[in-house]
């Protein structure tokens, strides 16, 4: 792994004034290769962290802060589809960006169809490259904005009664207060109430607001 560390980093821990900015993770075993990406990213403000192989990366704890990963595809080793597959298959979802010189039609296809942001071969120009990884980064702050949005509504969710829930998904439905109250068997007037109630507890402004809170929601809960 390169010595070169992000800015504010300690031991790979983020520190409070720059939790949100973007680090971008390179992994080339060829280490001209990373310390020229390294430069131009550190030349436009972008801090970055260095791997030499695909298990370096496995085995490292990194910083939880928005940005992308460059993966050479030909590694000793994890190949960087392999590491792409593995990083998936933990739930890891941070944007990638493949850079190499041994990539072809097939091999970018597949690293496309399995959500690699870019696929790039060497060489690439400045200007192309940094594009890529502004993509990437942008990507993966929405990804982190859309989670948040999902855990905080989650918790307002768990706030509601059996009840409200009941009634809140008869709502997104489109199911009027007196279908609703058809439905489980309880009074109109009931029906306004638990609505009432849950759209105060759920924050929403409106029926269309509600809808998109729902949305918002992790699978498991709609």
């Amino acid at each position: 792994m390169s010595s070169r560390s992000p800015r504010g980093e300690s031991n790979g821990v983020a520190t409070s004034g720059i939790a949100d900015s973007p680090v971008v993770v390179l992994i080339d075993d060829d280490a001209t290769v990373r310390d020229a990406l390294e430069e131009l990213l550190n030349s436009v403000g972008i801090d970055t962290i260095s791997f030499s192989s695909g298990q370096e990366v496995l085995d490292a704890t990194l910083p939880d802060r928005p940005g992308c990963l460059v993966l050479d595809v030909r590694m000793p080793g994890l190949s960087g589809l392999d590491l792409q597959h593995l990083l998936a298959s933990k739930g890891i979802r941070t944007p990638i960006v493949f850079l190499t010189g041994h990539g072809d039609i097939a091999m970018s296809v597949k690293a496309i169809k399995a959500g690699a942001v870019d696929f790039l071969t060497k060489p690439v120009r400045d200007q192309t490259f940094l594009d890529a990884v502004s993509t990437a980064i942008a990507t993966d702050v929405a990804r982190r904005a859309a989670s948040a949005i999902s855990r905080k509504n989650a918790a307002l969710y768990q706030t509601l009664t059996p009840r409200e829930r009941e009634v809140l998904r008869f709502v997104v439905s489109g199911a009027m207060n007196k279908q609703i109250a058809s439905h489980l068997g309880i009074s109109e007037i009931t029906v306004k109430l638990h609505r009432s109630n849950m759209m105060k507890k759920m924050n929403a402004r409106s029926v269309s607001h509600l809808f998109n809170v729902w949305q918002s929601l992790p699978t498991d809960i709609r």
